[in-house]
């Protein structure tokens, strides 16, 4: 660099402006304070930085990297894509111009003037009015001098030269063994996909753009969504750019706001209902229990401001706290500094940046498991008291944040490099992690503090193995376990793919998630799906009329039987299929398809009769086929069977209950 010249020259003198800044009360004597600033700084000399030439309003970001693997340009050109950027990034990767300008904090902000004289600097988050505050006055300062050329700067986004994709970035993937589906987080495309365990795309919210709306499926909308949970028909969203939680709610086909206003908020105590309380990056979510029924709070992964916190769904308690009303969003565990610091005091304690949450509620465990990624650290949190310990990686000195590796150790001897991920497998009392700058995924023995590697080179990539020590992955950011704790399903994010590792064959595959959704609006409305067609030796069963009405939903509960001796074969394609044949403006032209997976019990299809009634002196009705793939569970012998329900709709106009339910059994 041909000058000396630091930030540490500028900030003595920008620091009068801050002072009177703060003092100023109205936007005019602001404007005022920073145009007299400006014509001193211009006299100066020795704040000039030869090596960056302006002459209009360009933006660079200049990246400097903390862990090592956020020096590879892959990596960095990975990010880039992951958060949107379009703006060039300069890959320092030595860290030349930090040491350079004297740079002490992530993110620091410099503002160059057209002589390439440096003009303000900002240094940590919070600074947006202040931002704007200068640009504007520096825009119009130089620019009534004739110093300011307008012309655009050619920039090729990468991101437009890439083939599409069903996942982009996926940040969490989270897994209901009891319906069998899983939700994923499709972070890129700003948008939650919820996945049948077969790959069967069921519902798609949200996307491509970004956006901030509740409302029905056709438009709600998120902003770079990252954990989810899901259980029965609620899938629970940390919306992590808007700075919410959202609620999916699958019957009904509509998304809500649970917690937040939409901006990002500094509040590190919380304690209002949940739309009225600001929060912060939201991270992850699990579902857990505080002094109250099961599933009572929503536990929080608050990264922006290195808390866990709580969203009580129903009135609960938290360990050694006060009752908590149904909505309540109240800051749980840190005190809100970016440290590595244990406490038996919840709020004593501190995290970095926590990223992922696992619930182990049942004993001796009886915590949260905290991936706290800017820590390096897997930490537990006790459902009991509140106390924070340390599990595996980082160091003891609570200040220290650069004690990461890739070490397989006990304790604070093995290393992580920024996990993003935790999910508990109470069968095996295990924990598994996506350790995300190592490209690993590792297992955790919670009673020894032992973390091994369980999958992965340690080297980017995407090679499916099969074997686990030679698959390769590109930041996994996302883990759950599902199948008994048999499967651990992974968010591979820089590959924008969900694989899965079976723990008992040692092997990884891609998870397929298929291009069609069942509940999409087709394009075309007028040229309706028709379903796959029936054999002839298919049962057919007419059913007795069902009364509904306009705008109601239809709750049809199917129960199945198989032939004694015989089960399900696994991995056929047994299905659904509803649809209204003459009758299509009752499913708005589409035809409703979904896997069968499990017998056990009856399961439920809805559809929502359509508030607007085209013909009230028809006769509609829908059509419910089913298809089943079975075998003798003694032998190889295999069987394909079919049925069909033709069930007759009376629709009134008069709206009644929210919901009609009717039942349709058959025995093979």
């Amino acid at each position: 660099m041909a000058s000396q010249c630091s930030l540490s020259t500028l900030f003595p003198i920008q620091s009068e402006l801050d002072c009177a800044l703060d003092d100023s009360t109205t936007e005019q004597e602001k404007e005022n304070l920073v145009k007299d600033y400006l014509e001193k700084l211009d006299e100066k000399e020795d704040l000039k930085i030869p090596d960056f030439q302006t002459d209009g309003l360009v933006i660079v970001g200049v990246h400097s990297a903390k862990f090592p693997n956020e020096k590879a340009l892959d990596n960095i050109r990975s990010a880039v894509l992951r958060y949107d950027i379009c703006h060039p990034v300069v890959n320092d990767s030595e860290a030349r111009l930090w040491h350079d300008l004297e740079v002490s904090c992530w993110p620091t902000l410099v503002l160059l003037g057209p002589r390439g004289n440096l003009l303000f600097s900002l240094v940590g988050e919070g600074h947006r009015e202040r931002l704007a505050l200068f640009t504007a006055s520096a825009l119009r300062h130089y620019g009534e001098r004739g110093l300011l050329k307008t012309h655009a700067v050619g920039v090729k986004l990468y991101r437009d030269s890439l083939p599409p994709s069903v996942l982009s970035f996926p940040g969490k993937v989270a897994v209901d063994g009891i319906e069998k589906r899983l939700a994923i987080a499709d972070t890129g495309h700003h948008r939650i996909l919820v996945v049948s365990t077969a790959g069967q795309l069921l519902h798609a919210v949200g996307g491509p753009k970004s956006g901030r709306r509740d409302g029905d499926f056709s438009e709600a909308s998120f902003s770079s969504p990252q954990g989810v949970a899901i259980k029965g028909e609620a899938v629970y969203v940390a919306d992590t750019e808007n700075h919410l939680i959202r609620k999916i709610d699958l019957l009904e086909r509509r998304v809500s706001t649970l917690a937040g206003v939409g901006a990002q908020g500094t509040d590190k105590e919380g304690g209002a209902m949940g739309p009225q309380q600001p929060i912060s990056s939201p991270w992850d979510v699990t579902l857990g229990s505080a002094g109250g029924g099961e599933g009572n709070v929503l536990w929080i992964a608050m990264a922006g401001t290195h808390q866990i916190w709580a969203l009580f769904l129903a009135d609960g308690k938290l360990p050694k706290g006060s009752e908590c009303k149904a909505g309540t969003c109240v800051r749980w565990a840190g005190s809100g500094n970016e440290e590595n610091r244990n406490n038996a005091y919840p709020h004593k304690a501190g995290f970095a940046q926590p990223s992922g949450l696992a619930s182990a509620p049942e004993e001796p465990w009886g915590c949260l498991y905290v991936a706290d990624s800017e820590s390096s650290t897997v930490r537990t949190l006790a459902l009991k008291d509140g106390a924070v310990k340390s599990l595996v990686g980082g160091e003891w000195d609570p200040l220290n944040l650069f004690a990461f590796g890739d070490v397989d150790g006990k304790g604070v001897d093995s290393k992580l490099q920024h996990p993003l991920g935790v999910a508990w497998a109470p069968e095996q009392s295990r924990l598994y992690v996506a350790d995300s700058y190592n490209h690993k995924i590792k297992v955790v023995d919670p009673k020894a503090k032992q973390c091994s590697t369980l999958a992965g080179t340690g080297e980017a990539g995407d090679t499916l193995g099969p074997e686990f020590d030679k698959s390769r992955f590109n930041e996994p950011g996302g883990i759950c376990i599902g199948d008994g704790g048999k499967l651990l399903y992974v968010a591979d994010t820089n590959n924008h793919q969900v694989k899965v590792l079976d723990l008992f064959s040692k092997t990884v595959s891609l998870f397929p998630i298929s291009r069609d959704c069942v509940d999409a609006v087709p394009t075309n409305p007028s040229a309706p799906t028709k379903a796959p067609t029936l054999p002839r030796s298919a049962a057919r069963k007419e059913m007795p009329p069902a009364a509904v009405s306009a705008g109601q939903t239809l709750v049809m509960s199917l129960a199945l039987s198989l032939p004694e001796g015989t089960k399900l074969t696994e991995g056929a394609p047994s299905c659904w299929a509803l649809s209204a044949e003459g009758n299509e403006w009752l499913l708005e032209g589409r035809v409703l398809t979904g896997d069968i997976v499990d017998l056990s019990k009856p399961f439920s299809i809805s559809t929502k009769i359509p508030a607007v009634i085209k013909d009230f002196n028809s006769s509609p009705s829908l059509t419910l086929g089913v298809w089943l793939y079975y075998c003798l569970e003694t032998g190889n012998a295999c069987m394909m069977k079919a049925a069909s329900f033709k069930q007759p709709l009376q629709i009134g106009a008069d709206g009644g209950e929210e919901e009609t339910s009717v039942t349709l059994a058959h025995a093979f």
